[in-house]
């Protein structure tokens, strides 16, 4: 089944050893002194479904994965996994850590798949402040840089989660509440944004170009409160955007996963994945997948691995899905099964993302 991963992040194009490798498979700064993360469903399903692709049996230890891994070179590591993915097209958030990453356009070369950018929307305010703007002038500079900047991109993002949360109020906040919002924050330097007003004002500007937005929600680091990360938080703004026929993408969901489905069933122009999770819950990804898949119609259910760092994430993401996919609908006839798996896997994204126009 070929699969269009609509939310994801670049690889680090670099070695790393145990230690920094056993960063990267949490959301945590790292494991604990005296615990292992390869003993987490996470670390097993790596040994379990990684090791193969490097040529190592299932059950070798995690000294000889990490040797294996040192011998065959990042960049070869890299290609193994991304290709073995078998991702027809890769949608790339370059909104975080981009200097130490892969480009889209390397990422692509490398998995074989066609590559596309996805533009983070308080990266863009945040930069229109570092270049020097009034408070009046704020909202003029951040629509003429998002318009520029999403020139060839497929989606803006919001992390509004991570900032403020996601009770964002329902209306479109007026220049003068835009002006007043930003001035405060200017005047306290400019730097990290987390203003509601203003996160407010950037998914509205992300509207206006037409193109899907997508939230982070529920599940990630330390960053964020997760009581405050519920999709149901946003019923009021997305009953607001509802009316403009804007794609909204709520990425992620663990553990509003159920909540995320049901907003994608009443609202026309809601979609859900359960990307991060399916390759952190490991063996239980089908679970999660299932329940999540018991309110949403199945046009509006999209795949992503949300994979970040590690190319590992791009395989288990793609190959835990499918088999989570292929158990959920075991018991359909064949041919509903497929052209709903395939409808899932890529066919809702390159119709929402409008990926072959």
């Amino acid at each position: 089944m070929d699969l269009v991963d609509h939310h994801c992040h670049g690889v680090i194009r670099r070695e790393v050893d145990r230690a920094g490798f056993e960063a990267l498979l949490t959301e945590a700064p790292g494991a604990p002194e005296g615990i292992t993360l390869f003993d987490s469903g996470v670390g097993l399903a790596v040994r379990r479904w990684c090791g193969p692709v490097l040529g190592l049996p299932a059950d070798a230890p995690p000294e000889d994965y990490l040797l294996r891994r040192s011998e065959l070179g990042w960049h070869e590591v890299t290609s193994r996994f991304l290709r073995a993915a078998g991702i027809g097209a890769l949608c790339v958030d370059t909104g975080f850590d981009t200097s130490a990453l892969l480009s889209p356009e390397d990422m692509g070369e490398l998995a074989g798949a066609e590559p596309y950018e996805i533009v983070r929307l308080e990266q863009v305010a945040e930069e229109v402040a570092a270049g020097g703007t009034t408070a009046e002038g704020f909202a003029a500079a951040v629509l003429e840089r998002l318009a520029r900047r999403s020139e060839g991109a497929v989606a803006v993002k919001s992390i509004a989660a991570y900032r403020v949360g996601l009770a964002l109020d329902g209306d479109r906040p007026s220049g003068r509440q835009v002006a007043g919002a930003a001035g405060r924050w200017l005047g306290a330097g400019g730097a990290r944004l987390a203003d509601e007003t203003l996160h407010r004002f950037l998914v509205w500007c992300g509207a206006d170009l037409g193109l899907p937005i997508q939230f982070h929600v529920g599940y990630g680091d330390g960053d964020l409160d997760l009581h405050r990360c519920d999709p149901l938080l946003l019923t009021g703004l997305l009953r607001a955007l509802e009316p403009t026929g804007t794609p909204v993408m709520l990425l992620h969901n663990y553990p509003y996963h159920r909540q995320a489905g049901y907003l994608a069933q009443v609202f026309s122009n809601v979609y859900a994945d359960v990307g991060l999770i399916t390759h952190n819950a490991g063996h239980r990804a089908g679970a999660v997948l299932a329940e999540a898949l018991e309110l949403v119609p199945y046009g509006k259910f999209l795949f992503s691995s949300d994979a970040y760092g590690l190319p590992e994430f791009y395989h288990l993401g793609a190959l835990l899905f499918r088999r989570a996919l292929d158990a959920f609908f075991q018991d359909w006839p064949s041919a509903d099964a497929e052209r709903i798996k395939a409808m899932i896997g890529s066919g809702n994204a390159r119709r929402v993302y409008r990926l072959d126009q």
